[in-house]
């Protein structure tokens, strides 16, 4: 009998109906419970908005969360600890966004068969990228900026300079040599020692945290690097089992683009069970075709249609 046991971190910010029809996917014939974290900038018009379920946790600590900021690494640990917190066994904890969608079946047969492995995406630092960093990033340039902002330019500036050998306002926190630095998707499927192994790292460890403080987009180096620096590493598959498309040009270039019903056949062929990101102002058909043909704890792919 399969008793693979899951807990979803959901961090939410927007379109209840959307995050609804993930979170039905995902507690699907009782496989798995979900802890959800609303951003405190949200939280009055979406708190009411969730489905109920007893394997629906809604978080009463919030907190705003921002990109590029730290706040997206104490979001995560804020998800992390109220997993914890409730001694269940799981197997696996996966952290994901309300914007995401499950995209295969079979996901509980896979993760069944692959008790033990960290499903995350890694890359080694490089001079180029290092300065988000190395550098020290006052909150006002860590925004999302769309546009040919001030802001934006000084990081590409900054980032350069850095890449000369010329670091201007440098992070001064400690660092320990052995400690490499890794970065990748923030989005990860961890096994629950791996969790419990961050939280208590993190407790004993208060260098670590306040190193990330003032850097730029913490989330993509702070758990890849903490995992990939632990006798965990060699159980890190560098793969986080989500499908997205990036934007290309200067608007676009920081973050995934829509998907729309037009994607389904690359989605498909790119065997990922989930995709980000989903919005259903932007397309509501897509939305609709991957919550009523796929589930957490569907074994086959009969009623899965696919798209020619």
């Amino acid at each position: 009998m399969n008793t693979l046991r899951t807990a979803f971190l959901l961090q939410v910010h927007k379109n209840p109906e959307q995050v609804n029809a993930f979170i039905e996917q995902l507690i699907s014939e009782n496989h798995a419970d979900v802890y959800v974290h609303i951003d405190k900038k949200n939280n009055d018009q979406l708190c009411g908005e969730i489905v109920q379920n007893d394997r629906i946790h809604i978080l009463q600590n919030n907190i705003s969360c921002d990109w590029g900021d730290i706040s997206q690494i104490d979001t995560t640990i804020l998800l992390l600890k109220e997993a914890l917190s409730t001694k269940r066994p799981y197997d696996f904890i996966i952290l994901r966004s309300g914007q995401d969608l499950l995209v295969k079946n079979g996901l509980k047969e896979f993760l069944s068969e692959h008790k033990g492995t960290i499903f995350m995406t890694f890359y080694e630092k490089t001079k180029k990228n290092l300065a988000s960093m190395k550098v020290n990033w006052p909150k006002i340039t860590r925004r999302r900026y769309t546009t040919p902002h001030p802001y934006r330019l000084y990081r590409r500036s900054v980032r350069l300079l850095y890449e000369m050998g010329i670091n201007m306002y440098p992070n001064m926190k400690p660092w320990p040599e052995k400690f490499t630095f890794y970065h990748g998707s923030q989005w990860f499927c961890i096994p629950f020692e791996v969790a419990k192994y961050i939280i208590e790292f993190l407790e004993n460890n208060e260098w670590y945290y306040e190193y990330f403080k003032n850097t730029l987009v913490p989330d993509e180096w702070f758990f890849q690097t903490l995992i990939m620096n632990s006798h965990f590493k060699h159980q890190v598959v560098n793969d986080n089992l989500m499908f997205l498309k990036w934007g290309e040009t200067f608007r676009t270039g920081n973050s995934p683009l829509n998907i729309s019903f037009q994607d389904i056949k690359e989605i498909q062929e790119s065997n990922s069970y989930f995709a980000r990101k989903f919005d259903e102002t932007f397309d509501q058909s897509v939305i609709e075709y991957f919550t009523k043909s796929v589930q957490f704890g569907r074994e086959n792919n009969r009623e899965y249609k696919q798209i020619q």
